[in-house]
């Protein structure tokens, strides 16, 4: 099961403020309907921050949690231009180094070899 492994990724895997903040941008863009990662990497990366919310960010965390929690309820058009507003924003606050070594950490470390594992 997909929640069971990325549980057990976290676990090995750990992730400092900075990356709870990638993870906060990351799930904006799946919510504005922007973002182009293959679905089942979309599931993973939904299901990693299921098991964050609860942790702050460097830059962000409540009122982000909120956010996100209200637009997944309400997905509407509206939602989805205000959250593409507010993935912006966030985007523009992590630095582009460390949300690229986000994203490399996940890569390297088998985030997506859900289903791949020997």
């Amino acid at each position: 099961m997909t929640a069971d492994y990325v549980a057990r990724w976290l676990a090995d895997n750990p992730l400092s403020a900075s990356h709870v903040d990638c993870a906060i941008a990351v799930m904006l863009k799946i919510l504005d309907g922007k973002c182009k990662m293959k679905t089942e990497e979309k599931v993973v990366m939904t299901r990693l921050y299921d098991l964050v919310k609860a942790h702050p960010g460097e830059l962000m965390g409540n009122e982000m949690h909120r956010l996100i929690a209200s637009a997944r309820d309400n997905p509407d058009d509206e939602m989805k231009n205000f959250i593409y507003e507010k993935r912006v924003l966030a985007e523009t606050m992590i630095s582009r180094p460390v949300m690229k070594g986000f994203k490399a950490m996940i890569r390297q470390r088998g985030l997506f070899e859900y289903g791949k594992e020997i």
